[in-house]
């Protein structure tokens, strides 16, 4: 970074966290999709496909901090919901689909799908209705997952069930 670009504190002057509206970013993916020859929602997309990762170079972000990266993801999703998975060794999950679109984030261990070893970092994104499967990696996996359905019972868990044992968590009081 040139001294130009940097105020007082060192810090770039040029940054700007926000530089477009919701609507422009969609239309900014829309355009990079366009480039590549991906229709949004007629395939399941990972950061694995050669035409992803082509799409994410182009969606490349600027003025930012010195020692930091950026790019929009090639596809959006509106009103989503998070969940946090474990999975076990060699679990795998049977042919599905959900009914809105969603993006799965791997944040730990592995999954394999359609042939592929999505790996922490990795993630795909599922659109709605398009049917998938797979098999979780030798050493467990951990996931995030948006998507615009629930995937959960209406009601609150009747298993008490702990999915995160409170003794391992750092908690601070209410401010």
């Amino acid at each position: 970074m040139t001294k130009e670009n940097q105020d007082k504190t060192g810090k770039n002057s040029n940054f700007q966290p926000v530089h477009s509206t919701y609507d422009e970013g969609i239309n900014r993916v829309k355009k990079a999709l366009e480039q590549v020859g991906i229709e949004l929602g007629s395939r399941i997309l990972t950061s694995r496909d050669a035409d992803v990762v082509k799409a994410c170079n182009l969606l490349t972000v600027d003025q930012l901090p010195k020692g930091f990266t950026k790019w929009q993801l090639p596809f959006f999703v509106g009103g989503g919901q998070f969940f946090f998975t474990t999975a076990e060794p060699g679990a795998s999950v049977g042919e599905h689909s959900h009914p809105n679109d969603g993006v799965r984030f791997i944040i730990g261990g592995s999954i394999f799908y359609d042939g592929i070893e999505l790996n922490a970092g990795d993630w795909m994104f599922l659109p709605k209705e398009k049917s998938y499967s797979f098999k979780v990696g030798p050493m467990g996996a951990m996931m995030c997952y948006c998507y615009e359905c629930c995937c959960a019972r209406r009601d609150l868990s009747v298993s008490h069930q702990e999915v995160i044992n409170p003794e391992y968590v750092r908690v601070r009081k209410s401010l």
